[in-house]
This record gives structure tokens, C-alpha cells and sequence, in this order.
């Protein structure tokens, strides 16, 4: 659903092949209930296609830089907003996360995807 979200007369992304199929693939993913991770090499414009979508589709995209400091609660409390307000939210360095934190976020991640197959 078009989430009417209006971020004013902003820039868009160059489409090109590259970000074409990533936008594919998330779109795919997204009608599924599932999520997404684009991947690759520093400043390839992941972040960047992920936030253009989101525009494209009316939908607000919260970014958040993950690094060695963040625990479960404070991504929790992130999760939390996000599905409060219905936004998306992209994990900037999502790898710099401590291995067993990464273990409490994915049973995390699980319930708000199982809510999502619920409705």
C-alpha cells in the first residue's frame, strides 16, 4: 500500500541495471512478508537504492548506523518505532553488530515478521 508519505520535490536516484534488479529483488521479497539485505562493496549506493524505494513506494525509510555499542534493547527500541509508525528501516554496518547480539535481533526479527504473515 502507497503510505502517502510526502518528503517534498527531492532528488531520485539514477536508475540503472544494478539498481533496477535491487529494487526487483526488494519488491519481491516485501510482497513475501520478508525483508532484505543488499550487499556489496562500500559506497556502491545500497543505502541509497533502499531509501529511493522506500520515496518511490510513500514510505518513510529511518536509517540507522549500527556499530560494537548497540545491544538488543536499544535495537529493540528501534524495532519498536518502526513498527509503531509502519516505516522502514535500514541498518547501516548491520555486520559491526556483536555475534550474540545478532542472536536476540534475529528471534526479534522473527515475531515482527510473523505478525506481518498474520495479517
Amino acid at each position: 500500500n502507497y503510505g502517502y508519505e510526502y518528503l517534498g520535490n527531492t532528488g531520485r536516484l539514477v536508475i540503472t541495471p544494478l539498481t533496477d534488479r535491487c529494487m526487483l529483488t526488494l519488491t519481491q521479497a516485501l510482497s513475501m512478508k520478508l525483508g532484505g539485505a543488499p550487499a556489496g562493496p562500500a559506497g556502491t549506493g545500497k543505502t541509497e537504492t533502499v531509501k529511493d524505494l522506500a520515496k518511490a513506494m510513500g514510505l518513510l525509510c529511518m536509517v540507522t548506523n549500527c556499530g560494537e555499542g548497540m545491544d538488543y534493547q536499544s535495537i529493540g527500541k528501534v524495532f519498536s518505532g518502526l513498527v509503531q509508525c509502519g516505516a522502514w528501516g535500514c541498518f547501516d554496518e548491520f555486520n559491526r553488530i556483536d555475534v550474540s547480539v545478532l542472536s536476540v535481533v534475529s528471534s526479534q526479527l522473527r515475531t515482527i515478521q510473523n505478525a506481518l504473515t498474520m495479517q
